[in-house]
């Protein structure tokens, strides 16, 4: 068993076993092919195959060409999105990856961090949001 800290007062990073450990919500910066970046709060769902990101987010930041398109299958029922890359910084990480694109204007995060970009994470539950 391996557990170092890392980062400031403000955003520790603990890391576990080569593995960095995150909450639910987390703080994500999302860039898109401009170089146009956000800073925003992204809800972990490990239930999710793919991450999404909201509509209006998704052309703040420019982001496309869209790559391809995908059935999507969520609470509401299963809709047709659309797929486009962007930079994303998680924690300790960045890394390029996929979203799809979704109105998410009724969720209270614009983003859903998905399976896809959590091999090299852990969440624990009751970590709270570094401010």
């Amino acid at each position: 068993m391996m557990l170092g800290l890392m980062g400031d007062n403000k955003n520790i990073v603990i890391k576990y076993n080569k593995k960095t450990v995150i909450g639910l919500v987390e703080p994500v910066v999302i860039t898109g092919p401009t170089g146009k970046s956000a800073k925003v709060l992204g809800r972990i769902d490990t239930g999710a195959t793919k991450s999404s990101i909201d509509v209006r987010l998704a052309a703040e930041l420019s982001l496309g060409p869209i790559l391809k398109t995908k059935i999507v299958k969520s609470a509401s029922g299963k809709s047709l999105r659309a797929v486009v890359q962007a930079k994303v910084h998680l924690a300790d990480k960045e890394f390029k990856t996929d979203f799809t694109i979704a109105d998410r204007a009724e969720m209270k995060y614009p983003v859903l961090i998905g399976q896809s970009i959590l091999k090299g994470f852990l969440i624990d539950p009751v970590k709270e949001v570094p401010k």
